[in-house]
Formats: C-alpha cells, sequence, structure tokens
C-alpha cells in the first residue's frame, strides 16, 4: 500500500506539462476517529475503503455504531497545480458527508451510495500541505433515503477518495458527480443505430473559450469534431452525432459487445482532456404475456439480487471481491442481476456491462418490509433527497448498456402517509431524464402503487414465509389475469438455509428460528423454480439472494445478524446446494455432476433417496462400489435414485456421467 502512496505523492511534484488531466486515488493513510472522541492522539490509521461497522452491525449488535466518523488526510500540492483546476471526489460514503479542506467547509452530500464531487480549486494552499477532512455520518434521519431497510447502514468512506486535475476548461465531473458525456443510443436495429454523444462542457475562466471538441470511436474509425464556443462561468452542453451502419449489437451474456469512443477536448492546438467512454448498442421491450425481448428475441432472465458487503468486511469491499462475486454469478449462469436496494459501485456496473448480465439498479426508496416503520416520510427535505439521488443513479450510470430497468421503490405500504404521489413525480422524473429506460418497483402489497411504474414486480416467499411453493403459481396466474395489461416479474423469492443445518427429512422449518435446514432451501428453489419456468408472462425473477448479507437485527439460522437466504455464504467460501441446482440449469456451458446433501453425513433412516443436479446427460450410482443403475435427468436436471440401501457405519457412494467424464462422491455414516 505504502508504494501506491508515494507513487500518487511523486505525481504531485512532476511538472505538469506531462499531463492533460489526470485522477489520483487517495485511499491510503487517512486518520480516523469517532466525533465524540476528542482525546489528542486518538486517531487511528486507516486505509479506504473503510468502514467501522465490520465487527458490531455483523456480530448482531442492534445497536451497532451509528454517528459520526472523522478522517482526516494530508496532502502536499505543489506550486505548479495552480493555474489547474481540482476536484475531490468521493465513491461512496454513508450517509452524510460533509467536507472541509484546511477546515474550511467544502461543502454537504445527503446520500449514501452515490458518488459526489466538490471542486477546491479556490480552496486549496498551493506549495504547502493541506488537509482534508470528512465528517461521516450514518445516524438515522428522517430526511434521507433509505429510513429503513432489511441490512445493514454501514457507516464509513467506503469507496474510493480521488482528486481530479482538470484545466479552465473541461468535460464537467459537476453534473451529480457523473462523467460528464453521456451517450444516447436511438433507432437502434441489427441494420444501423444513431449514436448522439452529449458533453457537458464547464468554463471557470473570465473569457470565453473556443473549443475543438472531436469525439472518436476506435471500433467503426469514425471520428468527428465541432468548434463550440464555452461561455464564461458557465456549463455549456454539446453533441456530435453519428450513425452506425451494420452495428455489432451488445447481446447480453451471449455477446456483450461494447463500442469504445474517445472525448477530447482541443484548445489552441493542445489537448487539453481525453476521457474514454464506453457503450453498448440494443434494443428491447416487455411483453405483458410473453415476457422480455432482448434484440427482437424473447430471453428468460436468470435473475439474483445481490447485497454489496462481505463478512468481514461490511460494505467496504474492494474491487477483488466484486470481481469474485461476478466470477461466481457467471459460474452459475446469472444472466440478469437485481443490485439491492441502492446504487453500486461503478466497477460494479463495468463488470456487468462486460459479463453482459442485464440490470435493475434502484434508489434506496425501502419500506420496512414485515417489520415496525415507514420507509416514506411525506416531508420536503425527504423527498427532494430521493428526487436528488434519483438524478445521481440515473447520470452516473447512463452509459452502461448492461443497465435496462431503472428501479424507485421497494416494499413501500399505503398505510398512513401514502407515498403514490410522490412515487408518481419519481417515474416521471426518470422518464424525462431518460426515455430510453422503463422504470420497475418491488411490492409486497397490493394497491394502486403497484401500477405507477411501467413494469411491475413482487417480493414473493411462498413456501418461506408461510404458504407452499405452489402458491406462487397460483398467485401468478391469478394476478396475470386479472391485471393482464400488467407487465409482471417476480423481484424476490428465496428460502434460508444454513450448510451447518441438515436433516434427513424434508421437513419445513420456522424462518425466525434458528434452525435452517439446507435441504428445505434446495427443495424450495427446484418447486419454485419449476413454476417460474413454466410462465413465460414473467418478464424476469430474481433469487432473494445470490451471497449471504449482513442484518444486524436477524436472529435466526445458525447466528445473529445475518441474512442467510443466499445461494453462497456470506464469505463466499461455500456454494450451498441450490446454487448447483441453478447452475445444472443455467449454465450448458460448464458441465456438472453433482451430488445434493453431500453435508448431511450423518442419516438415520436405512434407506435413503440420492438427488443429482447434473447438465451431462445420464449417470450411474454405485453405493460401496455396486451400481444402482443409470438415470437420465428429467427437464430440471434432476436425477433421483430413490429407497438406496445405506449400511451402518460408513457408507460411499459415487455418481458417474455414462460418458466417464464427471464424477462425485460422497460419504455417510449412519448410527
Amino acid at each position: 500500500m505504502k508504494s501506491r502512496f508515494f507513487a500518487f505523492f511523486g505525481l504531485l511534484m512532476l511538472p505538469l506539462a506531462a499531463f492533460s488531466q489526470y485522477d489520483m486515488p487517495i485511499n491510503d493513510n487517512w486518520t480516523f476517529r469517532f466525533a465524540h472522541n476528542v482525546g489528542v492522539n486518538k486517531d487511528t490509521i486507516v486505509n479506504l475503503p473503510h468502514t467501522w461497522n465490520n465487527v458490531d452491525a455483523l456480530s448482531g449488535k442492534l445497536d451497532y455504531k451509528r454517528g459520526i466518523g472523522v478522517y482526516s488526510r494530508k496532502i502536499f500540492i505543489d506550486s505548479s497545480f495552480a493555474d489547474k483546476r481540482l476536484f475531490l471526489k468521493f465513491e461512496g460514503a454513508n450517509s452524510i458527508t460533509d467536507v472541509y479542506l484546511n477546515n474550511k467547509f467544502v461543502g454537504e452530500h445527503r446520500g449514501g451510495y452515490s458518488a459526489f464531487v466538490f471542486e477546491i480549486t479556490d480552496r486549496v494552499i498551493y506549495g504547502s500541505e493541506n488537509t482534508i477532512t470528512a465528517r461521516v455520518n450514518n445516524a438515522e434521519q428522517l430526511d434521507v433515503m433509505p429510513l429503513v431497510g432489511d441490512f445493514n447502514f454501514y457507516g464509513g468512506i467506503y469507496r474510493n477518495v480521488s482528486i481530479l486535475v482538470r484545466d479552465e476548461v473541461c468535460i464537467s465531473p459537476l453534473n451529480y458527480g457523473s462523467s460528464g458525456y453521456y451517450f444516447h443510443c436511438k433507432n437502434v436495429s441489427e441494420k444501423s443505430a444513431d449514436v448522439d454523444v452529449e458533453v457537458l462542457l464547464n468554463n471557470a475562466s473570465h473569457d470565453d473559450k473556443i473549443i475543438n471538441l472531436i469525439v472518436s470511436i476506435d471500433n467503426i474509425d469514425k471520428r468527428k469534431s465541432l468548434i463550440v464556443t464555452v461561455p464564461k462561468h458557465s456549463t455549456s452542453t454539446h453533441s456530435i452525432s453519428f450513425n452506425i451502419n451494420n452495428p455489432r449489437l451488445w447481446n447480453s451474456t451471449n455477446d456483450p459487445y461494447c463500442y469504445e469512443a474517445d472525448i477530447i477536448i482541443i484548445e489552441n492546438e493542445t489537448i487539453i482532456e481525453k476521457q474514454r467512454g464506453k457503450f453498448g448498442l440494443r434494443y428491447y421491450h416487455v411483453d405483458a404475456d410473453s415476457g422480455f425481448f432482448l434484440n427482437g428475441k424473447r430471453m428468460q432472465l436468470h435473475g439474483v439480487c445481490k447485497h454489496q458487503d462481505w463478512e468481514g468486511c461490511g460494505n467496504a469491499v474492494t474491487d477483488e471481491h466484486i470481481f469474485v462475486d461476478f466470477a461466481l454469478m457467471n459460474e452459475m449462469g446469472v444472466n440478469a442481476v437485481r443490485f439491492a436496494h441502492y446504487p453500486h459501485s461503478q466497477y460494479t456496473y463495468d463488470l456487468a456491462d462486460q459479463y453482459g448480465m442485464i440490470s435493475w439498479a434502484e434508489i434506496p426508496f425501502v419500506g420496512p418490509g414485515g417489520y415496525n416503520d415507514k420507509g416514506f416520510a411525506n416531508i420536503k427535505a425527504f423527498k427532494d433527497n430521493g428526487i436528488q439521488q434519483l438524478r445521481e443513479l440515473i447520470y452516473q450510470n447512463y452509459n452502461h448498456p448492461s443497465i435496462f430497468f431503472w428501479g424507485l421503490f421497494n416494499e413501500l405500504t399505503e398505510w398512513g402517509d401514502n407515498p403514490n404521489e410522490y412515487v408518481r413525480e419519481l417515474n416521471d422524473i426518470a422518464h424525462s431524464i431518460d426515455p430510453s429506460r422503463v422504470t420497475t418497483a418491488a411490492s409486497n402489497c397490493s394497491g394502486d402503487i403497484n401500477f405507477i411504474t411501467d413494469l411491475m414486480a413482487w417480493n414473493k416467499y411462498d413456501g418461506w414465509y408461510g404458504g407452499n411453493p405452489e402458491n406462487l403459481g397460483r398467485w401468478l396466474d391469478a394476478t396475470h389475469q386479472v391485471y393482464g395489461n400488467t407487465k409482471i416479474g417476480v423481484s424476490e423469492y428465496g428460502a434460508g438455509a444454513s450448510i451447518q443445518h441438515q436433516q434427513d427429512s424434508l421437513l419445513k422449518p420456522v424462518p425466525t428460528s434458528w434452525w435452517h435446514p439446507e435441504n428445505w432451501q434446495t427443495y424450495y428453489h427446484i418447486e419454485n423454480w419449476k413454476i417460474i419456468d413454466e410462465r413465460p408472462y414473467l418478464w424476469g425473477t430474481f433469487i432473494w439472494n445470490m451471497f449471504d448479507f449482513g442484518a444486524a437485527h436477524r436472529r435466526e439460522g445458525d447466528r445473529q445478524g445475518v441474512n442467510d437466504k443466499g445461494l453462497v455464504t456470506f464469505d463466499r467460501a461455500v456454494k450451498k446446494d441450490a446454487f448447483y441446482f441453478y447452475k445444472a440449469n443455467w449454465n450448458k456451458k460448464e458441465p456438472l455432476l453433482h451430488i445434493s446433501g453431500k453435508r448431511n453425513v450423518n442419516k438415520k433412516s436405512i434407506k435413503q433417496d440420492v438427488m443429482v443436479f447434473t447438465n451431462h446427460g445420464s449417470a450411474e450410482l454405485f453405493v460401496n462400489g455396486k451400481s444402482f443403475g443409470i438415470q437420465s435427468p428429467d427437464k430440471y436436471a434432476i436425477i433421483i435414485w430413490r429407497d438406496i440401501p445405506f449400511n451402518k457405519g460408513k457408507t460411499t457412494i459415487s455418481v458417474k456421467s455414462s460418458d466417464g467424464k464427471l464424477v462425485d462422491t460422497a460419504e455417510y455414516y449412519r448410527y
């Protein structure tokens, strides 16, 4: 880590002529203390990303620390920077951040999940050491989304911080923390596509500036320029348009192709800024009877929901953590992700673009679910904050081809202050900023709130929080019949499971109990997926959740403080059996043969069923070396050998694919 620090420090001492513009990370060597700890020399040294709740919240402490943490960092800024513009960019700090430079207030950002930028050009002491201070507050607020949630509100600067160095005229980083350029892709088909590149140029000088704006699309070797005048002390919008013949379409996991473009600004024949962006060309629609269509072809979304936290880290995850998450989703055959319940990092959406995962991005407008509280405050400050966070979500992520759906709320209620009018306002704002995408939401109740957004989805837990899986099918069919024009999906479905909880028989547990047997989760997902797969009118369905995640108030499963509905454990070390069921059904590229229930090593019954998930054709079962026959999988990649005798003591089973290429084994003990 020190090498990165000194490399950055060295950059500041280099002549500016060596650079046009650049972004310099300042993630190392921050001091940290809680605001109440005002004693001298009480600070500790931390590196970003950082949260102060990675221990207390994840241990299930209900009143985990929610208050103000103070971060500070000293940095020398060379006098040669005096003719540049400097911006301070935070990619995420939860949830209210007040920024100071040399103990003078710079600005405040309210919201814990979006990036924000402040200009510090006129506040820097050049040729001297400067002190950046950020007071970050994750205390409960009534004017900042979210008010409630079945997840932890980790405090801290949990994403990267950097200094942006720019010229007097620059591509503006001040439009809701976004890139300042936007690819508007229109009239897309297999034959052609129109792309309007909109660029916001900001001029901080005292004179109007004549700028040569150039956009170059490398993939097709197209380059256009435009001479523009940028008025002094203002931001102006400029567009350059392209037509692309026979475009290569962004086609989800089959071919997530992106075009790359350079946005260049030149003043007096000198390049003063060059940004590189990506965009994807695709078209889609949703039909109330036939579901989701991408590039003219119906596509079944194999969706999961994902929180951003990890065991031991909380929300202070690195790019390496995020990469592991995508590798696991890709292995399972995921092609769609609902990024719950807030904006995720830019690297997250970048990977969604690269992997071709169709994405649902949402603001943290979260209701109480099954808990006591309310997610909507009918006060101006709260509503203004939600609008701000929606604008940040859309502008910051506008260029990601993987994002198809803007999510406006999760599990709100109409009881008391009714949020419907406000949801309509959010819906209108989303369409005004981005008419190219559709809006959606996740509901767990009835009412008019379910008919505001373009698409609708429900959180359904039939077979976990009451009822049986077959209830899901009846509910979906009835809803589709009554509201035939409504485009419906399932935003959440899932069941808890502990890899430490194993049972021979299939018995439904009490969801709020300390007993969450893994085999019930497996059964739940098998039966729910059968129901989903048979209903083509569903535009999308999303498993809750891909990974176990932190929720301090949870008192269930094998420990407190964790929601264990993930298909992978919180530390990403163990894939539960349900993971392999979906992999066998969703990932046809990677051969799989997996014995379900291998962790249930202690058996009671003399006769046992052996269940296998495979996408590789027929397989043969051997018990202590004796064959029990060859079977072929059903349409859901399942083989079950019934009533197989298990010896007293140790029993070894193995399953082999008929072509001999795949083998899986397990050992059991019956007493």
